[in-house]
This record gives C-alpha cells, sequence and structure tokens, in this order.
C-alpha cells in the first residue's frame, strides 16, 4: 500500500536551505552603511571633534532614551509623545486618503471635475506648511483642529496626483471591454479602476505619508504640551541635544514601521501589489 501522508521536503544535496542562505549584496551593503555612520559617530563624539553640546554621543542618546520612556518628558513618557503624534499622522492621513482617493478616481475620469478642483489644488500644494498653519490657526484656533487640518493638507495633493497617473494609465481597452459587457460606473470603479491603478495608488500614499510626516513638527510647535514633534521643538529650545536626537531617532524608526506596516496592509488588501511596493 502506498503511504501518501505528507514528507518534508529536504534541501537538495549540496543545497544551503533558505535560512542558511548568506545575505544580499544589497543587504550586506544596507547593514556597512549604517555601521560605518554609527562609527563615524562614536569617533567623532569620543575624539572631541564635535563640541558634546551640539552633538552627544550614542551613550547620552541612549541614557536620554531611557530617562524620556521611564521618567518621561515634560510630564509625558516617550510612549504617550509617540501616541499623541501617531494618533494627529494617521487621523489627517485617513482623512486624506478618503477624500484624495475618490476625487483623484473622479479628477481621472471626467474633465469637468479636473477643471473645476485642479486650479485649487496646484494654487495650494506649494505652499509652505508654515505658511499655511498661520492661517489655519486663525480660522480653526490652536487646539487640535488645526493640526488635523494641516496633516490632512499635507497629505491630500500627493494623493490625488497619485490616482489620477494611476486612473489614466489605465489600457482604455480594459474600460472599453468592461462596457462591452454591461459593466455599471460602481463596477467600472472598484473592477477596473481601483485594482488596476492600486499599484500606484499605493505608492502615492506612501509618499503622501511620509510628507505628512514631515509636516509633524509644524503641526506641533504651536500650543502643543506632548507629541514627539513638539518635545523635538521644546528640546530644542534649552539646548538638549541628546533629547532632540533621540527624538529624531525614534520619529525617523516609527516612519520605517509605518511606511512597512502600509505595505504589508496594502500587500493584504491588494495582492498583485506585493511585488512592486519594495
Amino acid at each position: 500500500m502506498k503511504d501518501n501522508s505528507p514528507v518534508a521536503e529536504t534541501p537538495a544535496p549540496g543545497r544551503r536551505p533558505a535560512w542558511l542562505k548568506a545575505p544580499s549584496r544589497h543587504a550586506l551593503l544596507s547593514g556597512g552603511s549604517v555601521t560605518f555612520m554609527f562609527i563615524a559617530w562614536v569617533v567623532v563624539t569620543e575624539t572631541g571633534l564635535a563640541n558634546e553640546l551640539f552633538l552627544p554621543g550614542p551613550i547620552a542618546v541612549f541614557d536620554s532614551f531611557i530617562k524620556v520612556a521611564t521618567k518621561g518628558y515634560q510630564g509625558a513618557t516617550l510612549l504617550e509623545h509617540v501616541g499623541v503624534s501617531l494618533y494627529r499622522i494617521m487621523a489627517g492621513f485617513v482623512l486624506a486618503c478618503l477624500v484624495g482617493i475618490p476625487l483623484g478616481v473622479a479628477m481621472a475620469v471626467s474633465r469637468s471635475a479636473k477643471a473645476v478642483f485642479n486650479p485649487f489644488i496646484e494654487f495650494y500644494r506649494p505652499l509652505p506648511p508654515l505658511g499655511l498653519y498661520t492661517l489655519l490657526v486663525m480660522w480653526l484656533g490652536i487646539g487640535e483642529e488645526s493640526k488635523l487640518a494641516l496633516l490632512f493638507l499635507a497629505g491630500l495633493p500627493g494623493i490625488i496626483i497619485a490616482t489620477i497617473q494611476a486612473v489614466t494609465n489605465i489600457d482604455p481597452i480594459y474600460v472599453r471591454a468592461a462596457r462591452s459587457l454591461g459593466a455599471s460606473r460602481r463596477q467600472l470603479l472598484f473592477q477596473v479602476y481601483l485594482p488596476g491603478a492600486g499599484p500606484i495608488i499605493l505608492t502615492g500614499m506612501r509618499i503622501s505619508l511620509g510628507f505628512t510626516y514631515t509636516v509633524l513638527v509644524a503641526a506641533e510647535i504651536v500650543a502643543a504640551t506632548a507629541g514627539i514633534g513638539w518635545m523635538i521643538w521644546d528640546a530644542a529650545k534649552f539646548l538638549l541635544s541628546d533629547v532632540v536626537i533621540m527624538g529624531l531617532i525614534v520619529l525617523g524608526l516609527t516612519g520605517v514601521m509605518l511606511d512597512a506596516a502600509m505595505r504589508f496592509i496594502g500587500g493584504l488588501v491588494m495582492p498583485w501589489t506585493r511585488h512592486g511596493t519594495s
């Protein structure tokens, strides 16, 4: 009697298992560049080439991380600062996606919609965030509303432009084929436009999220009492460079994790983008 029970696959003779494979050349280059920068940081600070007041060493920055994480900074721990900033970023970014993607699709498929909205988008897109923020504070006050509005407006243009480009690049043959089969506008939207435009829209969302993250400090410098951007700004006023550098590192690592989470979610929602968002 033939045994059909599953048998664990064994690697071919002379072939290493996947988990034993050596790191790729690009991974080694990335690790080497990070290691080089860290060693240069240590050398510059330990030899006195840089004033410790302006560039503290890695140990001082790590001590600052432990202190802020456990005892807090200005009444809030590091986790609380990061949590407040993430709430502001995600609230503004999600709202920008909810408005920007449908508006981008509408502007791509309708010349009238593009003629109506494009002048306003092109006008405020190059405006500097701090200049725009002053007007938002006058209109909405110094509370959370003006901060969320600034982050929303920072993320909106990139999403709209990416969506327009993505929908415009869809092969018209697919649209005509769907219409010839009797597809409604709703079916065209969810079964042709959005699936076909998915990779470029996802890339635009990642770029937009990164730009929204860069505006965070500007959004938190006015009448804020918590947030990683506010912590960096406040520490800089007192020349606490160890807190500033620690905050920048945390800000960068948090941004990397957000981008990785977006790529992961995008791969789940749109599996056909998994090979195009690395």
